[in-house]
Parts: structure tokens; C-alpha cells; sequence
């Protein structure tokens, strides 16, 4: 693990090296790295783009978050705090956000813009810390804390706990009679120790490529 870049972030070349020791201790994820072949590094940019695409995820398919991150992009272009403070709620709403939505991006570009909530400083910090201080922030839950230091900060063993997703596909390849619990889920996960990001986008590979998805993470 020497050669990690600022904390546990992955690139290109360790991410691929985290499939590859997954697949040798796991028989399951190798079985999807089989069939599918390795899956994508699906990354965010870090910065407030990766909490938006991350607040628009909440509770709503990949497709729709994505969607609506696109249609943000063709309004405003580069995605800056103070380009979305500019936005009236009818033109949110026409992109895809809801009232709550709208509300908790705009207290977060409110944040940033007063020096309030240091995004940058997130990169520097250890897992839990950065977790810990992105939940400190109306609007980012657990969840949406996980997925940012999955995608955004792209931390080797950031793992999203509560995603059904992930359970679903744990069910699947395990052939389990019902969906896992997130704590079922959440142990199963503590063997992939210190690759669980790398697990849960071999996971999701899985899930998307069983339903025909396999572009939309």
C-alpha cells in the first residue's frame, strides 16, 4: 500500500491492482471480473460538482441522477457554488431536483462560499475524519458522505453502507433467499478489507450488467 496517493486514494494502476487481489480471495467477485470483465473506475470529480451528483443520487436510480447532473451542466456549464446560487427553484425543479434538494445544495454552495465547509480540506484528511466532517453538513448523510469519498475523493475502503444495490447483488451471486441486511452486508464487506471501494464497484458491475445497465454508473 506504499505507493497510495494522498490518503488511500486510488489511481488507475492501484484500483486494477485492487480488483485483481479481490478476485484471488473472493471466489464471487472473481466469478463477476469472469463474466463481465473488470469494472469501470466510475469516479466523480472532487469538489462541489461530486456533492451534487451525490445529493442527487439520493433516494432516485443512477439514470435519474445523471440525467439531471447533465441537464445542470447544459444550464451552468463548470458546476461552481456561486453558478448555482444564481438558479431560481423553477429552473432546479425543470432539472430534476426536488424542494429538499434544492435546499440543501444551495446551504452547502452558501458554506463554501463563506469559507464555511473547506471541500479541499477533505483531501487530506483520514477516512473517518473527512466522513465525520462531510455529515456534519445539512444534507449529507451517511450514505452520501460514503459514496463522496468512494467517487469524489476515490478512498480505497470507503464502502456505502445501506445500498441496496449492493445487497441485491450479494443476494444474487451468493444465491441468499432474501435481500441481505445492512449489517449482514456490512460484515460480508469486513473480508474485503482494504479494498472495499474496489468491491462495491465490482458489485454494482455486477448488478448493472444483470440488467442491462452496464453504462449507467
Amino acid at each position: 500500500m506504499g505507493d497510495l496517493v494522498s490518503p488511500l486514494a486510488l489511481t488507475d494502476k492501484i484500483y486494477y491492482r485492487g480488483v485483481s487481489e479481490l478476485s484471488s480471495r473472493d471466489s464471487d467477485l472473481a466469478a463477476v471480473v469472469s463474466r463481465w470483465g473488470d469494472p469501470p473506475f466510475w469516479c466523480h470529480a472532487p469538489g462541489f460538482s461530486g456533492i451534487v451528483i451525490a445529493i442527487l443520487s439520493q433516494q432516485v436510480s443512477l439514470e435519474s441522477a445523471h440525467t439531471a447532473f447533465a441537464k445542470l451542466e447544459t444550464v451552468v456549464g463548470a458546476i461552481h457554488p456561486e453558478k448555482f446560487l444564481y438558479l431560481d427553484d423553477s429552473t432546479l425543479r425543470g432539472i430534476g431536483f426536488s424542494r429538499q434538494k434544492i435546499s440543501y445544495v444551495r446551504g452547502i454552495a452558501h458554506k463554501i462560499m463563506t469559507g464555511a465547509f473547506d471541500l479541499k480540506g477533505l483531501e487530506s484528511m483520514p477516512d473517518d475524519q473527512a466522513r465525520k466532517r462531510l455529515m456534519e453538513v445539512r444534507g449529507i448523510g451517511a450514505w452520501t458522505a460514503d459514496t463522496y469519498l468512494l467517487f469524489a475523493l476515490r478512498r480505497s475502503d470507503a464502502w456505502p453502507s445501506g445500498d441496496l444495490a449492493l445487497a441485491k447483488a450479494i443476494q444474487e451471486l451468493r444465491e441468499l433467499p432474501t435481500v441481505p441486511s445492512s449489517e449482514t452486508v456490512d460484515q460480508i464487506a469486513e473480508t474485503w478489507r482494504p479494498w472495499r471501494a474496489v468491491a462495491a464497484r465490482i458489485l454494482w458491475h455486477h448488478y448493472l450488467n444483470e440488467r442491462g445497465r452496464a453504462s449507467s454508473a
